[in-house]
This record gives C-alpha cells, sequence and structure tokens, in this order.
C-alpha cells in the first residue's frame, strides 16, 4: 500500500511555517480602531476641564498636579489620564507619588462628576490616572 499524498507536503517548509497563527487568522475587523475625530475633541474637552478642576481643589497634592495628555483607553467611555507634578524632583520621591496617587483616588468621583458637568455628556467617561 502507498503513503497517501500529503505526507510528502508535511515534510517541506511552507510560507506560513513560523508565522504566528494569531496573526495567520487575523481578520482587518478584530484590530483596534484609531481614535476617531470626535474622541480626540473629547479628550482635549476633558484636558481643558480637568486642568481649571484640579486647578480649585482644596487639596495641595491636586493642585501642583497638571494634566499632560488625555487619550482613550481603549474607547471613550474610558479616558487615561496622564498627569505630572509641577517639579521633576516629584516624580522620583515615593511619597510624593503615593499622595497624589492616593489624593486622586480619594477625588475621582468628584473629578469625574465635575468633567461631566464641564463637557456637558450624557454619560461621564471613566477617569484613569497614570502619574509621571
Amino acid at each position: 500500500m502507498n503513503p497517501p499524498d500529503w505526507q510528502p507536503s508535511t515534510a517541506e517548509l511552507g510560507p506560513e511555517d513560523g508565522c504566528d497563527p494569531r496573526a495567520f487568522h487575523d481578520k482587518p475587523w478584530n484590530r483596534p480602531r484609531r481614535a476617531s475625530h470626535k474622541a480626540h475633541q473629547l479628550c482635549g474637552q476633558v484636558l481643558e476641564a480637568l486642568g481649571s478642576i484640579l486647578a480649585g481643589m482644596a487639596d495641595e497634592n491636586l493642585q501642583n498636579l497638571t494634566v499632560v495628555t488625555v487619550e482613550p483607553a481603549p474607547n471613550t467611555g474610558r479616558l487615561r489620564v496622564t498627569v505630572a507634578g509641577d517639579s521633576p524632583a516629584d516624580a522620583t520621591d515615593p511619597t510624593t507619588r503615593t499622595d497624589a496617587l492616593l489624593a486622586l483616588e480619594r477625588a475621582g468621583g468628584l473629578l469625574r462628576m465635575e468633567v461631566a458637568r464641564a463637557i456637558h455628556r450624557k454619560y461621564a467617561p471613566e477617569l484613569v490616572f497614570h502619574l509621571v
């Protein structure tokens, strides 16, 4: 009995050998989308609103923060807010970083409410803070 015709082809290397199978079966509609113009517009509004809101807060840890960027993470329902301290020493001092992150966590609900009021949206985006 002769072996089947497909056996010799398994010993040969093909163009898909050594590739990630996820990339081989990837479809264009499964890729993450680029943020739209409206998403960038929302992020700009949130950046301006948070800048003025943080400056008016009673907590000194929040007053000393500057909003650097706001970007969708992964969509406009959740926004990643990157903030920085006033001085470069704030980024390296662990106690200052911890105090600032705790202050942001405590004031998260208030900040979200004030952002929603400032940008006039039905649903306020969730804010995730990242300190640099």
